[in-house]
């Protein structure tokens, strides 16, 4: 596992707001046909970088869900749509939220529910 330390930045509160990030796209994981949405975050304040995961199903309603976890810079290049629920696993906790967990945020760890 992966330890993640906390440092009380805004970016580590379960509700922090998509304006405090620069964002960029990663690519979407089609792994099961989910069609994930993937994109690196960077936190304005503190310059971590996150990596972002959302998934929505449009044919059952409140099945929107999305994850986050801050990602080393060693370990960003290795990260790819494909394997970004594997990295948020291995890391000590992560940020995870949506309409299928009926949550604007909250802390977790281990498995990711995204199918």
């Amino acid at each position: 596992m992966n330890k993640i330390p906390k440092i009380g930045c805004a970016c580590e509160k379960p509700d922090s707001n998509y304006t405090e990030y620069r964002s960029s796209e990663l690519g979407i994981d089609h792994t099961n046909g989910r069609h994930g949405e993937v994109s690196i975050q960077q936190c304005k304040l503190c310059q971590r970088i996150w990596i972002h995961y959302f998934v929505e199903y449009e044919h059952y309603s409140k099945s929107g869900r999305w994850f986050k976890g801050i990602v080393s810079k060693k370990d960003r290049p290795n990260i790819t749509p494909e394997n970004a629920i594997e990295y948020l696993e291995s890391i000590e906790w992560y940020v995870y939220g949506g309409s299928f967990f009926e949550s604007s945020g909250e802390i977790g760890s281990g498995k990711v529910k995204v199918d």
